[in-house]
Order: C-alpha cells, then structure tokens, then sequence
C-alpha cells in the first residue's frame, strides 16, 4: 500500500565533492580565526586516515587478486597493460622533471632568499636507497608482516603472484574466488560509510594545518608555493588536453573523479584516496580488471605533480645556496630523481628522501631540504590532488593504447 504524500519535499543529498570543499573551506576560516581550537582538532582527522588504512590492505589483496585472475586467461594481455603502464610512467617522470626545472629557470623562486631551517628533519630519513634491499623487500617472506608493514609493493606482488596461481588451477579455484568477491563488496561498504565521514575530517585536518602553520610560514617561501601551483595548473590543462586527445570529455571525467581529488587535497595522503578513486573508476566504466592492476602501480610509479615539485624545490634550493645549475647538474638531476623517485616509492618520507639524493649528487647539502619542509604541507596539498587525476589519466590512456574498450555497463560498486 502506498504511503500518503506528506507534501514535504524529499531533500536532495548534497555531492560528497560539495560537503568535502564546504570542509575544505571552513576548515581554512576556522584555523585562522580559532586557532587555539583548531590546534585541538588533529586526532579527528587522524582517526579518519588510520580508518581508511585500516582498509587498504584487504582492499589491495582482494581488488587486485580478482583483477588478475579476471586477466589471467589472457596472459598476454596482462603483460601488454602493465609494460604500457611502467612505459608511460617512466616517460612522464622524465618530462615532469624537466617542466619543474624549466618552471625554476623562468622564475627562478629562490633567488635572493635569505632562508634557515623552517622545518625539521624526520628522526627515520634514509640518505641512500639500497637497492638490492629494495627489490629483495618486493618479495615478502611473510605476507603476514608485510600485510602488517607501511610498504605496500610486496603485498601488491604477492597479489598479482595469487591472481595468476588463481587463474592457472581455473575451476577449483572458484570457491575461493567466491570469497574474494564478497570481501571485496564487504570491503567497498565499508569504504562508503568511512569515506562519509570525510567532510568532517578534511574540516578537522585543514583547521589544524592553518592553526600549526600559521600565515607567517606560507609568506616566507609565498613565490615557490605559487610557481608549484602554477606548474600543478599547467599540468591539469595537460591532462585534459590529453583526455580530449584520446576521445573523452575531459571535463566529465575531472567530475567524476572530483571526490578522491578533493579527499587527496584535504588528507595530503595518496592512500587515503585509493578506495573511492577505484570505485569511481569503476562506475566510470573502467573494467575493474584494468584499474585494480594500472592504479595500485600508477599510485606507486606515477607522481607527475610531485616530481615537479622535486624538480622545482631542488632548482629553489640551488639559487638560495648560489649554487649554479650547469647543464651537468640539469642532467644530474634528470637522472638522479628518475631513479630516486621509483626507488623511494612507498618509503618512510619518501618524498624528502629523493630530494636529499638529488641534493647530494649536486652538491648542497642534505640539511638543505629543512628550508622547504617547513611549507611542504601546503604544497603537498596541491600535488597530491593533482597527482589521483594524473593517475585517472593513466589509467584511460593505458585502455586507449590497449584498445580495452569500456564496460557497456558501468558497474556500481556496493
């Protein structure tokens, strides 16, 4: 029997995107205005980002095992997706170094800066990476620990090593396959309540960065957070010129992955924005098979707007200590952060420790990077937004040159 209209209007849900910049945008208004509450605010937004961690791992194991064995059929085209990907990574890494160093040569934020440490160095910062130790570190000799550690590239192997043991036993392989499947459901419900909570935790986060901060930081190295931004809006015309190039609509698909871009901004964390990006690509008509295996590798190989950045903080960093970036040291550096940035994927500040490499292969010393750390939150705002839509990028560039075409139906992840 139908209920009687109550003539109340039924209220339209507001877009997650919507709530996030209303957090977004209070949360700034809150942290300058009240600072000595804001300052109480952290553990709000860490509770938020240890919630979406808490996910990460059963997410990755489960999303890419089934993507995979969903691929395994079809070894070849396994292979054909994830050269094109690494390809496509590595060309991109070496022209967003080489656009952050010509953005530091046009404008050149460093110079006539007379900076001190405004930041601290972290008490677990490596100045090399072993790279034996890094490859060793790939295959995990306890899945358990390694489920249990921060390095998310074992488990993404011994996901991708499960996937195709699934696919080689074919139908006895079935009931677990079944399980897999429900997790991942599971998985992708509770995702949806966490990610809810969102608004409230980028309002929390920002209010706390403005109020530790403070105005005074972001003036004192204002002309580098600018040129970064600059370089982050050049990028995103890129993008979409990129996406118009390949046939899709651009702009469309920038609102559809708004959310994750948004969550990325507030938290200032990739990992944070997996769980939601991969869902929206899904809904977008991304067959899961490719994204689960394309966007686990692009959030670790993938970082076009922070690689600018390392490009730009180095090239700063030269003009404040007068060092001359000669073409030796230009090359130096185009060599050096393509290596470093694949070898500190996924370490503890990783960011700062392919910095210190660069640094030390030209000369200036490591200490150096204080100077920037001070005001990298602000800036690692803007990258790591930019970063989920260079990855939404990836992945459709990755089915274009695959000739992968869309599911006809978008899945809705539940």
């Amino acid at each position: 029997m139908a209920m009687p209209d109550s003539g109340i209007a039924r209220k339209k849900k507001v877009p997650l995107a919507i709530q996030m910049t209303l957090g977004l945008v209070l949360g700034i208004a809150f942290g300058m205005l009240a600072p000595n509450v804001a300052r109480q605010l952290m553990p709000v937004g860490t509770a938020f980002i240890q919630a979406i961690k808490m996910i990460i791992v059963p997410l990755i194991v489960t999303v890419i095992t089934l993507g995979v064995y969903q691929m395994g059929s079809s070894a070849k085209e396994l292979g054909k997706v994830s050269t094109v990907s690494l390809v496509y990574f590595l060309v991109a890494t070496v022209i967003s170094i080489v656009f952050g160093l010509v953005l530091n040569g046009i404008f050149h934020p460093g110079r006539g800066a007379d900076l001190t440490g405004a930041g601290k160095l972290p008490a677990n910062l490596q100045m090399s990476i072993d790279w034996s130790k890094f490859f060793l570190d790939m295959i995990p000799s306890n899945i358990v620990a390694a489920m249990a550690g921060t390095n998310l590239l074992p488990v993404l192997v011994f996901a991708v090593a499960l996937g195709l043991a699934l696919a080689a036993v074919r139908e006895r392989a079935t009931p677990f396959v079944q399980v897999l499947e429900a997790v991942m459901a599971a998985i992708f419900k509770l995702t949806g309540w966490i990610i809810a909570f969102s608004p409230y935790a980028v309002f929390a986060i920002i209010a706390w960065l403005f109020a530790t901060q403070g105005k005074g930081t972001i003036v004192s190295l204002l002309k580098l957070i600018a040129v970064l931004y600059l370089g982050l809006f050049i990028l995103l015309i890129v993008l979409l010129a990129l996406l118009a190039a390949i046939g899709e609509r651009p702009f469309k698909v920038f609102k559809d992955v708004s959310a994750p871009i948004l969550l990325g901004f507030g938290t200032r964390s990739s990992e944070v924005t997996l769980p939601v990006h991969l869902e929206k690509l899904v809904e977008m008509g991304v067959p899961k098979a490719i994204a689960s295996v394309v966007l686990p590798l692009g959030y670790a190989f993938n970082r076009d707007a922070s690689i600018i950045y390392y490009a730009l903080a180095v090239g700063f960093l030269a003009d404040a200590y007068h060092v001359p970036l000669t073409w030796q040291n230009l090359l130096s550096i185009i060599i050096v952060t393509t290596i470093a940035t694949k070898g500190s994927a996924n370490m503890p500040s990783g960011a700062l420790v392919a910095i210190a490499l660069v640094l030390s292969a030209i000369g200036l010393p490591v200490e150096a990077i204080t100077i920037v750390a001070g005001v990298d939150a602000f800036m690692d705002m803007g990258r790591t937004a930019m970063n989920v839509f260079s990855n939404t990028v990836a992945v459709k560039l990755v089915m274009k040159l695959c000739h992968i075409p869309p599911e006809v139906v978008p899945a809705k992840v539940v």
